[in-house]
């Protein structure tokens, strides 16, 4: 696979795919029988998160020394000289100048896009505002195909919450246009799909339907659920109105397909119940836990060396 960034799900293509999650399955085997493969000695990553983050920032940590490599990394505008006045340009030039690789969480959509054109090291997209959170989607179909083998078998497969501002859900949307796949949408009519995002679909001919009843989730093989975003919204009064418009829990469960398989790309407020963690239901964890394999992979593959 010969790219030089990771920015949208939409540049990948399905044996790319298949390429990236065959590598990190082999990664996963590996890391039962040890614990780091050090194979990137002489490489540093750039960990530029100035936009909140836990999973996504410690868990490409955690895969870049996995590797052997080492990590710098700067967390919060407020603790950044962006917050000086220093222009998003001046910042990137520098962290060219400091590392080999390097991924960036902002708030502004589009922000790895003008990363990835003024710097010539890879640039990962680790979430842009409301648009994409690519390695996100790669991770999310890898623990799909862990639990239901999307590749060999047409999956339901059912969002719930945010559906407006999930930029995990709108990555995952273009990599799940290569599978067999019939998508349902459950949301508030306020936080509905895009529609671009919807034509893409159309386009693509995936099946989805999209509705507000939460009894959509009743024949889904997969339930995908997200927070609504507090963030996202301009009037807090919106948010509040929107917060718990749906919450899953075991008595919900108790409707739905027994091997129905909980997703949550987290973090969570009250939309998944903790008395759900316990149901063989529930993947979220193993989903978080998967992050490093496929990340790795993803280094891997950006830095065009081989375990």
């Amino acid at each position: 696979m010969a790219v030089s960034s990771i920015l949208s799900a939409k540049q990948f293509n399905r044996n790319e795919i298949n390429e990236i999650l065959d590598l990190a399955f082999e990664i996963e085997k590996r890391l039962e029988s040890t614990r780091i493969i050090p194979v990137l000695n002489d490489y540093i990553l750039a960990a530029l998160f100035f936009e909140p983050s836990t999973r996504t920032r410690l868990s490409f940590e955690t895969a870049m020394h996995k590797l052997g490599g080492r990590v710098i990394s700067s967390v919060g505008v407020q603790f950044s000289s962006l917050a000086k006045g220093e222009s998003l340009y001046d910042t990137l030039k520098m962290v060219e100048a400091y590392s080999d690789i390097c991924v960036i969480r902002h708030s502004v959509e589009g922000a790895s896009v003008l990363a990835a054109k003024e710097i010539s090291i890879p640039v990962i997209n680790g979430g842009d505002g409301a648009g994409e959170h690519p390695t996100q989607a790669l991770l999310d179909l890898y623990t799909i195909e862990k639990h239901k083998k999307i590749s060999d078998t047409p999956l339901v497969i059912a969002f719930v919450g945010d559906i407006k501002y999930g930029r995990t859900i709108h990555s995952l949307l273009y990599l799940l246009s290569h599978y067999k796949v019939e998508l349902v949408f459950i949301s508030p009519t306020e936080l509905a799909l895009p529609q671009g995002y919807r034509e893409f679909l159309e386009n693509e001919e995936v099946k989805f339907t999209e509705t507000e009843d939460i009894g959509a989730l009743k024949d889904a093989d997969i339930g995908y659920i997200t927070r609504i975003q507090e963030e996202r919204f301009l009037n807090h009064r919106d948010f509040e109105r929107f917060k718990d418009s749906y919450i899953i829990n075991n008595e919900l469960l108790s409707g739905f397909k027994n091997d129905i398989r909980i997703m949550h790309p987290l973090p969570r407020l009250n939309e998944v119940g903790i008395d759900v963690d316990s149901t063989a239901n529930a993947v979220y964890f193993d989903q978080a836990k998967n992050g490093v394999y496929v990340r790795m992979a993803l280094l891997l593959r950006l830095l065009n060396e081989k375990i």
